[in-house]
């Protein structure tokens, strides 16, 4: 019995010494693993390393490096633009939206950019750019006949898709640089070599006069409304969706870089 009695201590003594060694060990772990945490939120801050500081401050540099001497006229368009967009514009086109079916502001789209595919076909030639010749050329004869003057766009869906070009990229094309930025009323970013464009785009169509556009539009000049309204309303873009303290300059950079980029395409 007193032998039985010794070995139910010793057990029980047995037991109780393993469940602390093991209580012991996992608190070490607890311990352990709390250490590798940062206690404090700065402990987590990693400096950037000096090349890639380097290379950020060339970007900003980069961004900021566009010619724009007329900044402080530029920058109170800019924010003419911007008000006019948002209390003039926008209410329009939400009108205009809510008055007109998606299939008819769709027909409208068409028909504007089958007149603006004149243009486009004639920079393309210009810039001695036989593929996109032959597109747009194809473009114009589909969508002008089976398209009903421009309404349907056949051609996109048989594979020619539209070729954007215009006179201020002919002239880049051939060595003419882009010169000042300029904030153009309504119209937004611009520069000196491209505003001079539109002008030259703007009288060829109404020089060509396609299917009497010009004369059409001399007699009804609300349709003139009727494009600004479609171009808005098919332009994604809307002041301060940038979430940006210097939207301007990010804007200027961005379509900076954009025309680059079409020049050379």
């Amino acid at each position: 019995m007193t032998n039985m009695l010794i070995l139910n201590t010793a057990t029980t003594l047995a037991r109780g010494l393993f469940l602390a060694s093991l209580l012991c060990s996992q608190l070490a772990s607890a311990d352990e693993a709390l250490s590798s945490y940062p206690q404090s939120p700065l402990e987590s801050l990693r400096f950037v390393p000096s090349d890639h500081q380097i290379i950020f401050e060339r970007s900003s540099l980069v961004a900021l490096a566009v010619k724009d001497p007329w900044e402080a006229v530029n920058r109170r368009i800019y924010h003419f633009n911007q008000r006019a967009d948002e209390y003039v514009l926008l209410p329009i086109v939400r009108g205009y939206r809510f008055a007109l079916p998606s299939f008819v502001r769709s027909g409208v789209h068409n028909v504007f950019n089958n007149l603006g595919d004149v243009t486009n076909l004639l920079n393309s030639i210009l810039q001695l750019k036989p593929k996109r010749t032959a597109t747009t050329t194809g473009r114009l004869l589909l969508n002008t006949t089976l398209g009903i003057a421009g309404i349907f766009d056949p051609a996109t869906a048989i594979g020619l898709a539209r070729q954007e070009e215009d006179f201020g990229q002919t002239l880049g094309f051939y060595g003419v640089g882009a010169g000042p930025y300029v904030m153009l009323p309504l119209l937004g970013p611009s520069n000196l070599r491209d505003a001079s464009g539109r002008l030259f785009d703007v009288g060829a169509s109404t020089q060509i006069n396609f299917i009497n556009s010009a004369d059409i539009k001399q007699d009804y000049l609300a349709l003139y409304g009727l494009q600004i309204t479609d171009e808005r309303a098919n332009t994604a873009y809307e002041y301060g969706s940038l979430n940006t303290p210097f939207e301007y300059e990010k804007l200027r950079y961005v379509f900076q870089k954009a025309r680059e980029l079409q020049i050379e395409d």
